[in-house]
């Protein structure tokens, strides 16, 4: 190696002293081989430790060194992270070899020796915004493009969102609007269903009647009154579908006399009978006692009647010990009432001594 550089030595100053004497140099190839030498020659004449302008213009065209590009960018990164140091430095004015030595002393904390001109290159990047990574195209291009890019993210949560809309959609109808839409729907049947079975004008008043309440409590958003409402007029469809016959019972007592406590110089006659269906079993009905007020299911009460009545029953019950005569009524679906075969008053009782 000491062998070829001296060679080297020597032919760059056989170069530079003919071109000293005026010899003419070569032009194209030879130019560009002669420029190395005599920028050798004059390195080796100069005295240590002073620059000559062909150092300078070596060491221009020397390409940049990797490591020195990516000191420069730490020492950016250096900064950007230390932002109340470069804020504070930047805001007074500093000089740059102000921030070169702050940076001195941060590399120097860390055990890291780096060059002056490294770090005055990094503080030049960092004014510069040499290393800053801006953004092409518009804002909205960007926004497109990064949702093109994270669609798949995007994608799930979108599904995501519209799972949780169908899901609260579904709630509300689950709570709110399918019990009102049964709701609707149990009352127009019903109502149907009574103007078909019934046979008198007051049922048909009546389901109309109670109809238009519900309405009225669905409009205010009152769906248990409706529902109340809803439960009356079933109560009157199941009266109107019931069929059973009013027989007068053969027990102990099948008529008899009372005193009401206001007038006690009156006298109410009751017959008692019993409802029996079509399939011989007996049969509840909603009665109302006069003397209570109170409304109770039973199968059995007594009917009001006038006194021949009872006077009839009671000898027909002494002949032999049994009513021979003992349908006492019919009641045939679509009516409410039955259809009586002896003379009654409209009242009657459910409880008795």
């Amino acid at each position: 190696m000491t062998d070829r550089r001296d060679d080297a030595d020597a032919a760059g100053a056989g170069a530079a002293a003919q071109d000293t004497a005026g010899a003419p140099a070569a032009r194209g190839g030879a130019e560009t081989a002669a420029e190395p030498a005599a920028a050798a020659s004059a390195s080796a004449a100069a005295p240590e430790g002073s620059e000559t302008a062909a150092d300078t213009t070596a060491a221009a065209k020397e390409p940049v060194q990797l490591d020195e590009v990516m000191l420069a960018m730490d020492v950016v990164d250096t900064l950007r992270h230390r932002e109340h140091l470069i804020a504070r430095e930047l805001a007074e004015g500093a000089r740059e070899e102000d921030m070169v030595a702050r940076l001195r002393q941060v590399y120097a904390a860390q055990g890291i020796e780096v060059p002056d001109h490294i770090l005055r290159e990094g503080v030049a990047a960092l004014r510069e915004n040499r290393f800053v990574y801006t953004p092409k195209g518009s804002p909205g291009a960007r926004r497109w493009a990064l949702l093109w890019v994270r669609r798949g993210r995007v994608a799930a949560v979108a599904l995501g969102l519209v799972v949780l809309v169908a899901a609260a959609v579904y709630a509300y109808d689950a709570a709110v609007r399918a019990p009102r839409r049964a709701l609707v729907s149990g009352l127009t049947e019903t109502r149907a269903a009574i103007v078909a079975l019934s046979e008198v004008p007051a049922a048909t008043s009546e389901a109309n009647e109670l109809y238009r309440q519900a309405e009225i409590a669905l409009s205010r958003g009152d769906q248990d009154q409706a529902r109340e409402v809803l439960a009356a007029m079933e109560d009157l469809r199941a009266r109107l579908e019931q069929a059973y016959t009013l027989r007068i019972v053969n027990d102990p007592v099948t008529a008899l006399e009372r005193i009401p406590d206001v007038n006690e110089e009156a006298s109410n006659y009751y017959v008692i009978v019993e409802a029996v269906g079509p399939n011989g079993q007996r049969v509840r009905v909603p009665i109302a006692s006069e003397e209570t007020g109170e409304v109770r299911e039973v199968s059995t009460w007594g009917v009001r009647v006038d006194e021949a009545t009872f006077e009839r029953v009671a000898r027909d019950k002494l002949d032999d010990g049994i009513v021979q005569d003992s349908t006492f009524g019919v009641k045939r679906p679509g009516r409410l009432e039955p259809d009586y075969e002896f003379p009654t008053l409209g009242g009657a009782i459910t409880e008795w001594d």
